[in-house]
């Protein structure tokens, strides 16, 4: 059947896709399995007890968790009344559940466990539109899914008819999520889509590659973001029987025990888990080792739709069945396909996973544009390393005068809830959304982002810095975690830098250097002298006015819990540049005195 609304996912698995675990979720030290059919009953017994609660369409509820099946049986629930989901991080602030739920009118919470409900409860109280609170896992003292379910179970026969009406009446233009976007500066905005915009994504892409019926994706991203949202919607299309991990900690473990076959993911995670490879790869001794990193070279050399030499071709064999097929056990040993986006990915790690048979699908995408415009396509073999892939058919896009890329299709938001002006500032009167970051087709068809537009600055000589494009030069060295180039009115260009410390702490053991903690560390003289000559290497590949004058090490690891980076890995730049105000001012502060 055609997919219009996403409820409708239910019929057509039901069709054509069946399976025995088209949803699972690991409860303690098992894994739970859901079949295609007890995924249309929990479904629908859900919207049955939220009819039942007298939730009405139009009405928002909100799930506050991490990744597991109850959170897909409320989604596509939800949907089949009418209702908008308004899916929350389970890691934000007080303040944050505060805002997003009192400005959506949220009637109704779903959390996962104890510790959200002892946090979200009390808001039941104190937000006059919040009603009631459920649980995912059984907590004291508060209402749980399976009461709704049974709640559901009980008025079955009397609310069935009006279900199928309801149904029946939803339009696919209809919205069915706000999604608060976490941004990295300013109050969140609540992003209105509808169903033909997330239909039109993931049917659309779902094409991209041929996995289905008897292949196993894991979903680890937070659901809450549209990237993984659609991403699930998109394996479950296909008859990819989906596993949830609900922390990051459980990652490993579950590709181990689950073997997917493919998984979504953004370049932070690649990079650690192509880094933990060449971590092993430096463990090992003799001709081992030598032939580790020959086969690593070779991944330097990779491109697809490249014509290969005999003599390249028999390498690859040779390397594949000693090196790369063990990285593909490492990583539960069916893994085919990764789908990237969220940020620019280092091409060494699109390379050297490609190279051994896990193909990275890189793709380019807002929540506004729910999410994918641009993704590489296995199937038609429209893959190019560095760049975003061609645009999804039906989407279009065109480059601003300025760079901008400019987009509009079915994908497109309705706009921003309660807030028409800040929509009118991003969608002109001609239907193109303005999305903020500068890019470039590549061979006249392939997309490359290259900047944000408010990220680029100028330096006090009047040339411009991007500062992303030197950022990712910057973090081709394994050395570096994070970077932040800086230098707005300054007279160059510096740069702040996280290393890695897992691997800076192993090149040191190399080197027989001995200290105590970071700090010591990255004060170490043969440590600085080792990130200047990568600097310097990094430098002898920007323009002259781009090249990275002085920078400093930073001790701290950056991430979304310390504040440095978004929920979406993204740097929060003017959290990073407050918190590190002092050392910025002593890089540029000579600089400001010479005439």
């Amino acid at each position: 059947m055609q997919i219009k609304r996403t409820f409708d996912l239910l019929e057509h698995c039901l069709a054509d896709f069946s399976r025995p675990d088209a949803v699972c979720g690991k409860y303690g030290n098992k894994w739970v399995t859901f079949s295609t059919e007890q995924l249309a009953r929990q479904s629908t017994l859900l919207a049955l007890g939220l009819l039942s609660l007298d939730i009405q369409k139009g009405d928002r509820v909100a799930t506050v968790s991490g990744n597991r099946p109850e959170w897909t049986f409320v989604d596509l629930a939800l949907a089949m009344i009418g209702a908008v989901h308004v899916p929350v991080y389970p890691t934000i602030s007080e303040d944050e559940y505060s805002y997003i739920f009192s400005h959506a009118a949220v009637r109704l919470v779903f959390v996962s466990d104890d510790k959200l409900c002892q946090k979200i409860s009390p808001m039941v109280g104190e937000i006059p539109s919040i009603e009631k609170v459920f649980t995912f896992n059984q907590v004291e003292d508060a209402l749980n899914i399976e009461a709704l379910i049974q709640l559901g179970l009980s008025h079955e026969e009397r609310l069935t008819p009006k279900l199928a009406q309801l149904k029946e009446s939803i339009d696919e233009s209809e919205m069915v999520t706000m999604i608060y976007t976490s941004g990295t500066t300013g109050i969140p905005k609540g992003v209105m889509l509808s169903h033909t915009n997330l239909v039109s994504n993931f049917t659309g892409h779902a094409k991209n590659y041929e996995l289905g019926l008897g292949h196993k994706a894991l979903s680890f991203l937070p659901l809450c973001h549209i990237l993984e949202r659609i991403a699930v919607y998109n394996f479950l299309s296909k008859g990819v029987g989906v596993y949830y991990v609900e922390t990051l900690a459980q990652i490993m473990p579950a590709i181990k025990e689950v073997r997917p076959d493919i998984f979504s993911c953004v370049p932070r995670l690649l990079e650690r888990i192509y880094n933990g490879i060449l971590a092993k790869g430096k463990l090992l001794k003799g001709v081992k080792k030598r032939l580790f990193f020959w086969a690593v070279d070779l991944g330097k050399e990779f491109e697809y739709n490249k014509s290969q030499s005999l003599w390249y071709r028999l390498q690859l064999f040779i390397a594949d069945k000693l090196i790369y097929s063990k990285w593909r056990e490492a990583l539960g040993g069916n893994l085919q396909l990764v789908i990237c986006g969220g940020a620019a990915l280092q091409p060494r790690i699109a390379r050297g996973l490609s190279v051994a048979k896990i193909y990275i699908m890189e793709g380019y995408g807002l929540t506004e544009t729910s999410p994918v415009v641009a993704v590489g396509n296995l199937v038609t073999k429209e893959m190019k390393i560095g760049t975003n892939g061609p645009v999804l058919p039906g989407v279009q896009v065109k480059i601003a005068k300025d760079g901008e890329i400019l987009t509009k299709g079915p994908n497109l938001m309705i706009g921003y809830y309660l807030q028409p002006e800040l929509t009118a500032e991003v969608i002109d009167k001609d239907g193109w959304f303005h999305t903020g970051d500068i890019g470039r087709f590549e061979e006249g068809k392939y997309l490359k982002i290259t900047d944000r537009k408010k990220e680029i600055f100028k330096l006090t000589g009047g040339k411009y810095i991007a500062p992303q494009m030197i950022e990712n030069k910057i973090k081709e060295c394994v050395l570096v975690d994070q970077v932040i180039v800086i230098g707005d009115h300054e007279k160059f260009a510096s740069a702040l830098i996280s290393p890695n410390f897992e691997i800076l702490n192993e090149w040191c053991s190399e080197q027989d250097i001995k200290t105590d903690n970071n700090l010591e560390t990255i004060n170490h003289p043969i440590v600085q002298r080792k990130f200047l000559q990568e600097v310097k290497e990094i430098n002898k590949t920007l323009g002259q006015h781009e090249e990275i004058k002085r920078f400093r090490l930073i001790a701290d690891s950056w991430s979304p819990q310390s504040g440095e980076l978004s929920q979406t890995l993204k740097l929060k730049r003017k959290v990073i540049e407050a918190k590190y105000k002092e050392l910025i001012e002593e890089i540029f502060g000579p600089s400001r005195d010479e005439d």
